[in-house]
């Protein structure tokens, strides 16, 4: 059994389905069985077979390779849910509902409408799901998501001029902190270390726990420690580098490599 991950719709969920004997490969587009009747997607990977074991629910197939007529019909319904979507927008100011729509799709066989909203609380949209029901004559699937999705949605470049991570390749969201910030000495000015979304980067998680690990055995700013020139006091850290800079008592300034001694205390890393 062949099991590969497929991004839904264009900003539906990365879900696993078995290619039923079906070649694929990345970036193609895949007509298959959904929860609740026929979908499209992207294919993203294959899941490594040491990992097929563990997957549950890999029971939905794979039909077909999109073939002309259904990458005509994918077309068609993102025309259309352009009125859908308008048509969606005048209902919510009608019944006055403090919600803010952001994308809507439909499934491949358009039993479906799903429709993507930001809000600052909990809302109760009973009433307009009614309505969009019986406008649209499908099932009606309204979905809240925050200003990181809502980001990922639309995409566009980080402080490093590339594509933002969300929009790219991310597949979730990682939980970011501050501390992840400080841990590899980047100031703390809101502006220097938000996204485009306004909240921590991604990226402040790629190296922390390698800086967290490699900070083990360096001293602190303002430690004092005897180097081979005498006792000094610690001024600046370098993790990567296993260096750190040291003023003397008598004023000098030295840098002191400590990646020895730190493969002396923790074992060397591979």
């Amino acid at each position: 059994m062949k099991i590969i991950e497929v991004r839904l719709r264009k900003h539906g969920k990365i879900t696993n389905f078995n290619t039923n004997n079906i070649e694929v490969k990345p970036h193609d587009t895949v007509i298959v069985e959904s929860e609740r009747g026929i979908d499209y997607g992207s294919v993203i990977s294959y899941v490594e077979r040491a990992a097929v074991e563990k997957i549950k629910g890999a029971s939905k197939l794979v039909i077909r390779i999109a073939v002309p007529a259904d990458l005509e019909q994918i077309v068609k319904n993102q025309k259309e849910i352009k009125t859908v979507f308008a048509t969606a927008q005048r209902k919510m100011q009608e019944r006055k509902l403090l919600m803010k729509l952001v994308e809507a799709e439909y499934s491949f066989d358009r039993s479906k409408v799903i429709f993507y909203f930001t809000a600052e609380g909990r809302i109760d949209f009973r009433e307009l799901v009614r309505d969009l029901a019986h406008l649209f004559k499908a099932r009606i699937e309204l979905k809240q998501i925050g200003v990181r999705d809502e980001v990922k949605m639309f995409g566009g470049y980080g402080a490093c001029g590339r594509n933002l991570c969300c929009a790219s390749f991310l597949k979730d969201f990682e939980p970011v902190t501050i501390r992840m910030a400080k841990q590899q000495n980047m100031p703390l000015n809101p502006e220097k270390i938000s996204g485009v979304c306004g909240r921590l980067m991604c990226c402040l998680g790629y190296e922390y726990h390698t800086y967290k690990e490699f900070s083990k055995c360096l001293p602190k700013e303002g430690q004092y420690i005897e180097t081979p020139e005498g006792r000094g006091r610690v001024i600046a850290v370098h993790t990567l580098k296993q260096t750190v800079e040291v003023e003397l008592e008598d004023e000098r300034k030295m840098e002191i490599s400590l990646k020895e001694s730190c493969k002396k205390k923790h074992g060397k890393r591979k």
